[in-house]
């Protein structure tokens, strides 16, 4: 973390600091390698308490770590980081895929069609970024390239008696605007989903 030209760094476990920024670690416990704040850790240089309280308030090394975590850089190894990348690109991939259409024929794109298109975009994706909010910059990168259109669309459906209570749960999941229960006890529901899902 950089602040007023005074730089501090501290050692984490770079697992457990992947997993909280992922939001699978709910906490910082056991991130920590050594209870300790340098101002050059490769130097093993440590930060005077008088630095740490002028910045960060305080000299507990779990708030500072908290703070760090939150508004510092996290330095990922090679490896996660290519890990990181392919896995936020996949969901990138995945929404556009569920979401978007193309214009000229209200279908949705094929896979292979976005992958190449991110590629000729030379879109890079952020590590730790959500992919929500990376796709409107990403978007319109990819728009010269691909014509995409998001629209929602209403479907409804009609589901046996035997099968309702069993698919209900899943409709509520895509969001329903209207249903109604026959005397028979089949299921008329309407829903209103991304066009891209109208297939599946």
């Amino acid at each position: 973390y950089e602040k007023g030209g005074n730089k501090f760094e501290i050692y984490i476990d770079p697992d457990a600091a992947y997993a909280y920024l992922d939001k699978r670690k709910p906490d910082l416990k056991n991130m920590l390698v050594a209870e300790e704040v340098y101002t050059d850790a490769r130097k093993g240089e440590k930060a005077k308490p008088t630095e740490l309280t002028k910045v960060f308030g305080t000299t507990d090394i779990m708030k500072i770590l908290e703070f760090i975590m939150k508004d510092g850089v996290v330095q990922l190894t090679t490896d996660q980081r290519r890990k990181k990348v392919e896995e936020k690109h996949k969901q990138i991939v995945a929404i556009l895929l569920r979401e978007a259409i193309d214009p000229r024929t209200n279908a949705p794109h094929t896979q292979v069609r976005i992958e190449n298109a991110l590629e000729q975009a030379k879109i890079h994706v952020d590590p730790f970024k959500d992919p929500r909010e990376q796709l409107d910059d990403i978007i319109k990168e990819l728009r010269p390239i691909i014509p995409l259109k998001f629209e929602k669309i209403k479907i409804a459906v009609k589901v046996p008696a035997a099968f309702a209570h069993k698919c209900y749960g899943t409709f509520k999941n895509y969001g329903i605007q209207k249903e109604e229960w026959t005397k028979a006890g089949d299921l008329v529901i309407v829903v209103e989903i991304f066009a891209g899902l109208a297939g599946e």
